[in-house]
């Protein structure tokens, strides 16, 4: 919904939030999850603008709400309430309000760094108590700056300045977050510098509502929290889609030609764009994929790529449309070339006519309103499509990762047989119980897999080493390689045992970089395979159908399960009696 990405119109939501929410619980496909808020001030408002970013991102909130500064007395001592909860997000909202031992003028530096610790120890015990008694993921707030400096500048650099006392102590909770699985900082730190520090600690909300910054900075707030949270459970963008002229450079190459384009150090709006390249540049290094689409003649559009003074070039780009075709036409092409979803690319186009059509035409597309070119930065980087929360090594791999599935697909044209084809690639799987230097992914994997995904369950991190942890579970995930390169971990596979002799899958999922590989043959047979070591005799499926798994819909058919139940909303279930199963792989080297 365009009225929930940055820039907000704040009253509009304020006045609008019960009309925004019944439109938006009309969504399909909303995961639902339980998040505790644990406040050490007012959070009603809070809740409910979290709600609405939340439900944007299509996972639907249950709420515990603690009450007003009780978050010590939940955390420790806990309750019924809460304990029955159980939540899957925690969701601490601290601020600077709730520091208790500040420096004073007469502390000398062993009394202050006393302070400090205990301040520090006391968060840290309440993090330990929250993993050891719940399987959730914490955000935490760190502090804002004081609204006041008593010693003026030096506030910042002396021991007994407030500034200097948050400083030390938010460094103690990125020490601990960088340190610590399932644990997050919210950066309220930089929100309210980002926001106004003036007016983001207004002493009227405080005295007369006890909330610790103003009410209209709040979805500032709440946005912030559901990034998080969206970037948990795998609802993140994964590419962009970029317009060329008057996007990446100033001026139409076609009309303009390569050698008048604004871009490199010779004039200030050159150097807008080349920083705006730069930007897109880091975000490639991190895994987020490149694509462009324009209206230009190929020819053209990669001369203005190649100019010398441009940052990226053609080469940065996984796949490029330059053509007269409808940019809508061109997405949707992208989308399936790629095998991802319309609803995982961010379009980046300077002309408002084409965006609009975009967003008529392209459900689920992210598309920011950017205006000058000076603020394509600003309005990109604050709508945080691409949250970082958990990266591993294969994301940074993933542009290479998508070229080599190009060179499959060139290679692929060249055989009339395709079982022939497949052999060629002289597929290498690695198929295993969980490992621990994997779960990262194997969560990863779980949130961003759409359309080879049986159940659609989602699992945190936490979710995923509980599981590894469990013997009532079979737990397997799959490495592909073949003479292109090394896909990484690209499918899983999780069953629960129940009744001694059954298999129940909760989780099926693969990577849509290997569909049509037979890789879901080759698990299987690993499935079945330690099933009958488990001495499992049957093994039940689970298909529940989706505007986005629909290619799965008989994927245990040609497994060999048969179908015993199906209602009226399409949910199947499956089952497949082990001593007639057969192994189907072929085609793939499996080590176990």
């Amino acid at each position: 919904m365009k009225e929930l990405e940055y820039p907000f119109d704040v009253s509009y939501l304020m006045k609008n939030k019960k009309k925004i929410k019944r439109e938006l619980l009309q969504k399909q496909g909303l995961i639902e999850k339980n998040i505790a808020i644990l406040g050490g001030s007012t959070t009603s408002e809070i809740k409910n603008m979290l709600e609405l970013f939340l439900l944007n991102y299509g996972i639907k909130p249950q709420f515990y709400e603690s009450e007003y500064n009780k978050f010590y007395e939940d955390a420790m001592f806990g309750n019924d309430e809460l304990d029955n909860f159980n939540p899957d997000i925690i969701y601490i909202h601290t601020t600077n309000r709730n520091i208790i031992q500040w420096p004073n003028i007469y502390d000398d530096k062993n009394t202050i760094r006393e302070k400090l610790e205990t301040e520090y120890k006391k968060f840290e015990t309440i993090w330990t108590k929250l993993f050891s008694k719940f399987s959730a993921t914490i955000i935490q707030n760190n502090f804002e700056y004081p609204y006041y400096r008593l010693l003026g500048n030096k506030d910042a650099s002396d021991s007994h300045g407030r500034t200097n006392f948050v400083t030390k102590l938010n460094q103690k909770f990125y020490d601990y977050a960088e340190n610590t699985k399932n644990f997050f900082i919210n950066d309220i730190n930089y929100i309210s510098a980002s926001y106004g520090l003036d007016k983001w600690a207004n002493q009227f909300y405080w005295h007369m509502y006890k909330y610790a910054m103003e009410v209209p900075a709040i979805p500032y707030l709440s946005f912030n929290i559901a990034n998080i949270i969206k970037s948990i459970y795998g609802k993140n963008k994964k590419a962009f889609v970029l317009d060329l002229d008057n996007t990446l450079w100033g001026g139409i190459v076609g009309d303009d030609g390569v050698e008048n384009l604004a871009i490199g150090p010779e004039v200030p709006s050159g150097q807008v764009y080349t920083e705006f390249q730069n930007y897109l540049k880091e975000y490639k290094n991190l895994g987020i994929l490149l694509n462009v689409n324009s209206k230009n003649e190929y020819e053209n559009a990669i001369a203005g790529l190649n100019h010398p003074a441009g940052t990226l070039k053609p080469d940065d780009f996984i796949i490029i449309k330059a053509n007269w075709n409808p940019k809508n036409l061109n997405i949707k092409d992208i989308a399936e070339e790629l095998n991802l979803g319309a609803d995982s690319f961010v379009f980046v186009d300077d002309n408002p006519a084409e965006r609009q059509i975009c967003r008529n035409y392209i459900e689920g597309i992210s598309i920011p309103e950017i205006d000058t070119p000076e603020n394509y930065i600003q309005i990109i980087d604050k709508n945080a499509y691409f949250e970082m929360t958990n990266f591993s090594t294969e994301d940074l791999k993933k542009n290479e990762m998508y070229k080599d599935n190009a060179k499959r697909s060139q290679m692929m044209a060249t055989f009339e047989n395709y079982e022939d084809y497949l052999l060629s690639l002289k597929m290498k799987a690695q198929i295993k119980t969980f490992d621990p230097i994997y779960l990262e992914r194997i969560s990863q994997l779980s949130n961003k897999s759409n359309q080879f995904n049986l159940t659609t369950k989602r699992y945190s991190l936490a979710d995923i080493e509980a599981v590894a942890q469990d013997d009532n579970y079979i737990k397997i995930y799959g490495k592909l390689e073949d003479i292109f390169g090394d896909n990484g971990v690209i499918s899983v596979v999780i069953g629960n045992i129940k009744n001694n002799d059954e298999l129940h899958i909760d989780l099926w999922i693969m990577s849509c970089r290997v569909l049509k590989r037979n890789m879901e043959f080759a698990m299987m047979d690993t499935l079945v395979k330690k099933a009958k070591e488990r001495n499992i005799k049957t093994i039940y499926g689970y298909y529940y159908p989706t505007l986005k798994n629909k290619m799965v819909k008989d994927f245990y058919n040609l497994q060999g399960f048969e179908e015993i139940s199906c209602d009226d909303e399409g949910n199947k279930i499956y089952k497949l009696d082990i001593s007639s199963y057969t192994n189907k792989n072929n085609v793939i080297e499996v080590e176990e």
